[in-house]
């Protein structure tokens, strides 16, 4: 029997048992004496479960009284209230940054967690009530596509992928080895080993309108792979071909912005005015230009020229856009 399976019956046993002798332990378990000192020592140890011997009677039984004085008992697991507490919290968490992605799985462990603490220091809703996460503006996903997806990256089969294409504005399919699940930005991405361009892609989950796991084991890529062309530049879609932008925040914006990590490889410092210039490496230039926007006149792009141009142009169009009073196309 392997030892996973040899705790999970030990603790059946306890649990059921009023009182049970070390013999009969041994023997249900068939396991010598010393190895039932150390099973019991882990369920001690490790899962915090209340178990105690009885020299008198020579056996064992797990002790009510701890269960009543704030420690509490999941499947093979035993809590106190301040665990549940953070338990709680995590899932209010992970349940704000992606409405309805964990609540279907986890409603029953939730409802169970919301019983032991009603009477606890701090009850379930007070915890929600307090601790907030916001989501910004996330994008709506599929939650079964999500699902497929993130069970075809953890048992390693292919996906089948029906994916929107927004720049060009029409659907793809792909056939895909997923390596893992990227939250970036409030929004959920796919990294992939694509088998039609024989390279490394992303696919936004959301963009996903159908996914098809494949009786296909997945290709894996080694994970310095996947840092060196994903890691290496600015935002979510890298590449190996790395440039450098130089960026001059104003004296007022620099508050903020150098307290920021834009990327971990970037480089800084001071200028005697306040300004504060920042250098980061990227490859797509996409997301980096839309940042580079939203903050404005307070950044200008000293380097590279082209993407310096790439700003001008875009604010020229904006500017345009509010003279005519109407919203001008970007292409």
């Amino acid at each position: 029997m392997k030892k996973a399976d040899r705790i999970y019956k030990l603790h059946n046993l306890l649990q059921n048992r009023r009182f049970i002798t070390r013999k009969e332990l041994q023997s249900t378990l068939e396991v010598a004496r010393a190895t039932l000192t150390r099973d019991i020592e882990f369920l001690r140890s490790q899962m915090n479960a209340p178990v105690v011997y009885d020299p008198d009677l020579g056996g064992y039984f797990l002790d009510k009284k701890s269960a009543i004085n704030g420690m509490h008992e999941l499947p093979g697991l035993w809590f106190n209230e301040t665990e549940i507490n953070a338990l709680l919290a995590i899932e209010g968490l992970l349940e704000s940054i992606q409405p309805g992605l964990l609540g279907p799985h986890i409603a029953p462990l939730k409802k169970r967690l919301e019983q032991l603490l009603s009477k606890g220091k701090h009850a379930p809703n007070e915890i929600r009530k307090r601790i907030l996460l916001l989501p910004s503006n996330p994008r709506k996903l599929t939650l079964e596509h999500f699902e497929e997806c993130a069970s075809a990256t953890l048992s390693r089969q292919r996906l089948r992928l029906s994916h929107y294409d927004r720049h060009l504005d029409t659907t793809v399919d792909r056939d895909v080895s997923p390596q893992r699940l990227v939250r970036y930005k409030e929004n959920w991405y796919l990294d992939t080993w694509c088998h039609l361009r024989n390279a490394i892609r992303t696919f936004s989950v959301d963009a996903i309108r159908g996914a098809t796991t494949l009786d296909q084991s997945a290709v894996d890529v080694a994970d310095e792979e996947l840092d060196a062309v994903l890691g290496a530049g600015y935002g979510i879609y890298a590449g190996r071909e790395v440039q450098w932008a130089t960026l001059r925040f104003s004296p007022w914006q620099a508050r903020w912005t150098s307290q920021e990590t834009w990327h971990v490889d970037q480089r800084s410092h001071w200028e005697p005015d306040g300004s504060y210039i920042l250098e980061i490496p990227y490859s797509g230039d996409g997301e980096l230009v839309m940042d580079i926007l939203k903050y404005g006149p307070e950044v200008e792009v000293l380097e590279p020229p082209a993407l310096r141009q790439m700003i001008i142009n875009r604010l020229e169009v904006a500017a345009e856009a509010y003279r005519a009073g109407k919203a001008v196309e970007s292409k």
